[in-house]
């Protein structure tokens, strides 16, 4: 193991409790030990990621939050006792591993609460509303300190909690931590004074107006927080640890308005003064353990950074308060675990905490202390599979049902928590299967297929395996997707995969196989207007070719946005003509992705024209229709056409041949994974 990482697996204490290590899986919802927004059990799904995480060298682990109160049928975390009996029957299985298991309470999301379209209807639908309440109650559930607009929807607004509420939750904080603690776990986290949820609603100044002594000063905006730990310690043991999820500084200008990295603007939530004597006040209260990063769901991309946040974006800030606490202090948020052990060693953190990259590899430690850093499967931080909640105008969370019920997938690992339809099952008859295409999807076809037994043969007509994914991981700041694009490189090497290079298949009679993968990718969509001929189609731009000073973009979703976003972060001039009424609309995208693109162009003040259409590309402009009918001529040296895609199959035969990826349906990483490897699957 590389020696700058030593102080990663240094032992440290919470309280009384001795963890071996320094690394820490932070919770992410769907990774629950008692289920995610269903009826409350013993999850084997999820106690089986929990376990291979502290199979492979995790110090300390959190599993996703578990709420007190449960969003579905309304039933309260300490009433289900099979489920703490069965947690005990599985407690020694986990503590074989060395390490120590905290589980996270949440006394739930109150306006952070993501509202969909059919929760909409529910709620303004009298009748309906009245009925759902068994089943979901949203009246209970997105209560907040105050009366306040959701994040999601305007059409389902909070209410103020009462105080016999408040109660009862902290009340079930201290039932359901003293049957933790009775069934062999280590310690709790309270969720959270962090990421503006229900306990951090009440403690932030633009949430919470209430004049009782829940509301107006800082004490009392605290209290619910504090009550929570001072109940759990009358409860359990008072060396039981109890954490606290913490956002240091809140990062939001406003309701649905977050602050950008290096942006000026005046908080609205927690700043760092008031944070510096609010990690105090709570430690002193009772909590053991801050775990910390920044935002709210206001300002979500500080607590979920996209690709486009800078690395160890949360780090500064943690490191700023752990000097006014005695406690230990975890820091999370895009880090990098050589800056990690280096703030470790240095005394200005105690414990590292990361997510997202547990599940694009469970191993991924285990690789690090082994010395195989090139060996893991690196997590882009796209949200396609663990949290594609997304919100653009108009629309509430546009989410697949599915997605909602099943989060903490993975777009890059097709397994993780998906293990009971995607798993390696070696061939009865092992087969030749001739793979047309070396994009992602047909080396992640190779992959499963060789894993298998079978024996792939890929046909790519470029001189690189890749295809668009080398593309679109040309930007500055895709440095995640580059490190993937290695990976799955030499996944191919180390399975032996049998590559032809430089070798185009236009007809599959060419080659001899007993199966056929395609995967020949999609083409560019192209605009019936004069002049389309002069623009630069947008993975040509990412490839190489040249644009002046002066860009305007056609097409704002995510592709259109990250190349404006690409060329100003080099100094260009750029514009954005969208037709629809958002940028960036359109569902798999993750609103903590969406709202940095959409933020960062209002602050830098680019031009963005929405319901626009393109009626004219020339030399030196672009001419527009506007939604009030006039026309705009926007002058520019270079025009980057980004207006999607069409699927581009070599064949549209059946039987022994299998189409894959965008060639299919043009779609994202995910669906070009995940298809890739059900199709490897099934032959």
């Amino acid at each position: 193991m590389d020696k700058r990482l030593n102080p990663l697996l240094t032992p440290w204490k919470i309280g009384k409790c001795e963890i071996k290590n320094r690394i820490v899986l932070t919770s992410m919802g769907g990774t629950d030990l008692f289920g995610w927004m269903e009826k409350n059990h013993f999850d084997k799904e999820g106690a089986k990621f929990i376990l291979e995480v502290a199979k492979n060298n995790a110090g300390l682990v959190l599993p996703g939050c578990q709420p007190v109160y449960n969003p579905m049928f309304g039933q309260w975390l300490h009433k289900n006792k099979k489920m703490y009996k069965d947690l005990a029957e599985w407690m020694p299985e986990f503590h074989k591993t060395g390490a120590k298991l905290f589980v996270q309470l949440t006394a739930g999301f109150g306006r952070s609460f993501t509202i969909s379209k059919m929760m909409e209807m529910l709620y303004t639908t009298p009748v309906i509303r009245t009925l759902s309440k068994p089943v979901m109650d949203l009246d209970m559930i997105t209560a907040s300190a105050s009366p306040s607009p959701n994040r999601w929807s305007d059409k389902v607004p909070s209410r103020e909690m009462t105080k016999d509420e408040i109660h009862k939750m902290i009340h079930s904080f201290a039932e359901s931590s003293k049957m933790l603690m009775d069934a062999g776990v280590d310690g709790v986290e309270v969720h959270a004074v962090h990421e503006g949820y229900l306990l951090d609603q009440f403690t932030l100044p633009y949430v919470n107006k209430r004049t009782d002594e829940y509301g107006g000063s800082m004490e009392n905006r605290y209290r619910f927080a504090i009550e929570i730990v001072q109940a759990i310690k009358s409860a359990c043991d008072t060396d039981f640890p109890v954490s606290l999820r913490y956002s240091v500084v809140s990062k939001t200008k406003g309701f649905r308005e977050g602050a950008l990295p290096g942006e000026e603007f005046t908080e609205v939530g927690r700043d760092m003064a008031e944070s510096e004597k609010a990690a105090k006040l709570l430690q002193d209260a009772g909590y053991d353990m801050l775990n910390c990063d920044n935002g709210t769901y206001d300002a979500w991309y500080w607590a979920h950074p996209p690709i486009y946040m800078p690395e160890n974006c949360n780090l500064e800030d943690v490191e700023h308060i752990r000097q006014f606490v005695s406690i230990p202090v975890v820091a999370a948020g895009r880090l990098d675990p050589y800056v990690a052990a280096e703030a470790i060693e240095e005394g200005k953190l105690d414990g590292a905490g990361f997510a997202r990259q547990f599940l694009a590899d469970q191993e991924w430690v285990t690789k690090l202390i082994e010395d195989r850093p090139e060996d893991i499967r690196p997590c882009i931080l796209c949200h396609n599979g663990c949290f594609n909640m997304c919100h653009y105008k108009g629309v509430p969370n546009d989410q697949d049902l599915s997605d909602s019920l099943h989060l903490a997938r993975c777009a890059v690992n097709a397994e993780t928590m998906q293990w009971n339809k995607h798993y390696i099952k070696k061939a009865d008859k092992p087969k030749t299967v001739a793979i047309i295409g070396g994009g992602i999807g047909g080396m992640e076809a190779a992959r499963v297929l060789a894993q298998r037994g079978h024996k792939p043969v890929i046909y790519e007509k470029e001189d690189s395996l890749g295809g668009t994914f080398i593309a679109a991981s040309a930007e500055s700041y895709k440095g995640k997707l580059r490190d993937l694009l290695a990976w799955y490189r030499r996944q191919m090497d180390n399975l032996g995969i049998e590559i032809h290079l430089n070798t185009e298949v236009k007809d599959l009679s060419q080659i001899k196989a007993d199966e056929y993968i395609v995967a020949t990718g999609a083409r560019a969509r192209k605009l019936n207007i004069p002049g389309f001929d002069k623009t630069i189609e947008a993975c040509d731009f990412l490839a190489g070719t040249p644009v002046g000073n002066s860009v305007a973009v056609i097409g704002g979703g995510l592709t259109g946005c990250e190349i404006a976003y690409e060329l100003a972060l080099s100094g260009k001039d750029v514009k954005i003509i969208e037709m629809k009424d958002d940028l960036i609309s359109q569902k798999g995208v993750c609103l903590a992705n969406s709202s940095y693109l959409r933020e960062w162009f209002q602050w830098k003040k680019t031009p963005v024209y929405l319901e626009a259409a393109v009626k004219e590309v020339k030399d030196g402009s672009v001419i527009i229709s506007l939604k009030d009918g006039s026309t705009k001529e926007i002058p520019c040296d270079s025009v980057i056409s980004s207006v999607g895609y069409i699927p581009d199959p070599i064949t549209q035969e059946k039987g022994h041949v299998h189409l894959v990826g965008d060639c299919l349906n043009v779609g994202n990483l995910r669906t070009v994974i995940w298809k890739a490897y059900e199709t490897a699957m099934k032959i």
